[in-house]
């Protein structure tokens, strides 16, 4: 399929980490940050965002920063500001979160390809039985989204009353396991 789309990436990365004791943003010295703006750079994002609210800190090139000024309400306050974020000519978003740091470029490039190839435009990776990111979203459903978007819940009321998600198995890849704990 022709690669000529624009596809941004939205890091997620704006929660406190309440249960991980510190903002996610800044585990490992920063190094999930840097696994993950690596993993949709390399994943094949011309734009990476990431979404910052409990700790601002610089972001690694190329990546831009962008903050949820409402963070504290949830994850739904990060996808709307990333979404919104984005470049006027992205087709595609692939949204992952900073605290999946086993998701490389690999399962980004898979994803996204699945979604590309799709007359829906809408991917998620797969772990064994558990959905997991990156999840990818064709701009033309990015308004439903914005409007499904509540609480501390992401993309995900969207996409499970949809029957045209592709779902992709990346389980060879990663345990795609969300680390909440030390």
């Amino acid at each position: 399929m022709a690669q000529n789309f624009s596809v941004s990436g939205v890091l997620l990365a704006a929660g406190a980490g309440t249960r991980y004791g510190m903002p996610k943003v800044l585990a490992d010295g920063g190094e999930w940050l840097r696994r993950g703006v690596a993993a949709l750079r390399d994943g094949g994002c011309g734009d990476v965002v990431v979404v910052l609210g409990a700790a601002v800190v610089d972001v690694p090139s190329p990546a831009r920063a962008v903050v949820a000024e409402e963070w504290a309400q949830g994850v739904s306050a990060s996808v709307r500001a990333g979404l919104l974020a984005l470049r006027d000519d992205a087709e595609f978003a692939v949204l992952t979160t900073v605290d999946t740091p086993d998701v490389g470029a690999a399962a980004v490039a898979r994803v996204l390809a699945a979604a590309r190839a799709s007359e829906s435009g809408l991917a998620r990776a797969r772990y064994g039985e558990r959905p997991g990111h990156p999840v990818v979203i064709a701009r033309r459903h990015w308004p439903q989204v914005l409007d499904a978007l509540t609480g501390d819940e992401g993309a995900g009321p969207f996409l499970r009353v949809r029957d045209d998600v592709v779902v992709v198995d990346c389980a060879d890849l990663g345990s795609g396991l969300d680390v909440d704990e030390r």
